[in-house]
């Protein structure tokens, strides 16, 4: 099974900037989309042979998550079932025979950390929703979790030690969602690789200079780590200031 996951930084931009070509040269059996930036029918994707499914912000332009995926789920889910964290559009569950698929695109936050308590409690109100899933069948959890949560998985981290996505806070909780029995599947497969980077700032050249942060996952259950084959960060593909990320595993719908 093959699985894309991409923060488009709004949907209808990346449409016009080879968005389409991408999807159907990678053939997915489950496209996952975050920060879509619209309400329901502003964009037309036309995908045959997918099943959508959307989840926008109340707040116009913001935020927003879909899935596109070849075969049609048990059921779904657009909440993380905790209330106060229902109306930015921020996570999909489809349910499979053998496994969840969740998308999230995790709260930034923000510039001298002003909304870092609402992150924090995102984080724990999601990591117990994936607790409750995991303990019914394994998942497999993507998106931009906005974090990089080893000193590896950016290129200045010491310049960056308490910024938003590099604080001590965030990493935490990263780390304690791992903790809960979730494996990051590229750091499984590569534990030491450098210079591996899914957003780079529009800034200073950053992306052809390749300075850049690894905050674009795919976390699965401890219990199918194993079916991890590859972990692809498509780097070589534009149209955001995130590039696609590419799950290879051996489950099937």
């Amino acid at each position: 099974m093959k699985i894309i996951s991409w923060n488009v930084n709004g949907i209808r931009a990346c449409l016009g900037k080879g968005l389409m070509d991408y999807l159907a040269e990678e053939n997915a059996d489950i496209i996952c989309i975050q920060e879509t930036k619209c309400q329901p029918g502003q964009a037309v994707i036309e995908l045959p042979g997918y099943t959508q499914f959307w989840n926008s912000a109340e707040k116009k332009g913001y935020s927003g998550t879909a899935i596109f995926t070849k075969a049609e789920p048990i059921s779904s889910n657009f909440h993380i079932d905790a209330e106060g964290h229902d109306t930015e559009g921020r996570a999909i569950t489809l349910e499979y025979k053998d496994f969840y698929m969740v998308t999230n695109y995790t709260p930034n936050a923000q510039d001298g950390l002003a909304r870092i308590d609402y992150r924090l409690s995102w984080e724990a109100a999601n990591r117990e929703y994936l607790k409750k899933l995991d303990a019914k069948k394994p998942l497999i959890l993507c998106g931009d979790l906005n974090v990089a949560h080893k000193e590896i998985d950016l290129k200045n981290p010491k310049t960056n030690v308490g910024n938003p996505g590099f604080s001590p806070q965030e990493r935490e909780a990263f780390g304690q969602m791992l903790d809960c029995g979730f494996t990051d599947a590229f750091r499984h497969i590569y534990p030491d690789k450098t210079d591996a980077y899914t957003w780079w700032s529009y800034r200073m050249k950053a992306r052809e200079r390749n300075v850049g942060w690894r905050i674009d996952y795919f976390v699965v259950s401890d219990s199918i780590k194993d079916k991890i084959n590859d972990v692809i960060i498509r780097s070589d593909v534009f149209g955001s200031d995130h590039c696609p990320i590419v799950l290879d595993i051996d489950l099937e719908f």
